[in-house]
């Protein structure tokens, strides 16, 4: 169901793309693509809700821009609170208001995770609180590794990514496009 989504939604793209986490890849998943449609959001989100059944989250925080969405839906579908972090001088922080509290369980949300850097960093910006970090759910899942907490995804993408320095793609003198929001420094 969640991949018809995103089929659907258009947000499964090929080529050459130069992440957010400065790795290259033949493949992208452009979720905004499928949150333009609340209806198909909330049914894909809805396959991460029931992965947390028996997780107790208190609020669910996002990384500006891939997490805000995604926050919201999951915020609905929970019951809680749904906020954002965002970049401040190149650095995660909580603004406009926004608190959370020693204690509260925390759910990190967002669009893809692939290195788990906005994820990580959000996390980061929230220890100072003394809020517990339940897991970072997500959409899509293009991780490889362990990012050191669970992830709830609706979907588990495996879309090859490379180093800048070995990928075939740059190799074959492909130029790559950036569809992510992070500035690359």
């Amino acid at each position: 169901m969640v991949i018809e989504h995103l089929k659907q939604s258009e947000a499964l793209l090929e080529g050459h793309f130069l992440l957010s986490s400065g790795r290259h890849s033949n493949g992208y998943c452009q979720c905004a693509k499928l949150l333009q449609y609340p209806d198909r959001a909330a049914a894909v989100l809805s396959v991460v809700v029931a992965k947390l059944q028996g997780i107790p989250v208190d609020i669910v925080v996002g990384p500006a821009m891939g997490g805000i969405i995604v926050a919201y839906e999951l915020g609905r579908q929970l019951g809680v609170p749904a906020i954002f972090t965002e970049r401040e001088e190149d650095k995660m922080t909580l603004r406009r208001g926004f608190e959370v509290h020693a204690g509260q369980r925390v759910l990190i949300t967002e669009d893809v995770v692939t290195t788990g850097k906005s994820s990580l960093e959000t996390i980061e910006a929230l220890k100072k609180y003394g809020v517990e970090i339940v897991g970072i759910a997500c959409i899509a899942n293009r991780s490889t590794g362990d990012i050191g907490y669970p992830i709830f995804e609706a979907i588990k993408l495996d879309i090859d990514s490379w180093d800048a320095e070995n990928c075939p793609l740059c190799k074959q003198g492909i130029p790559y496009v950036k569809p992510g929001s992070r500035k690359m420094v």
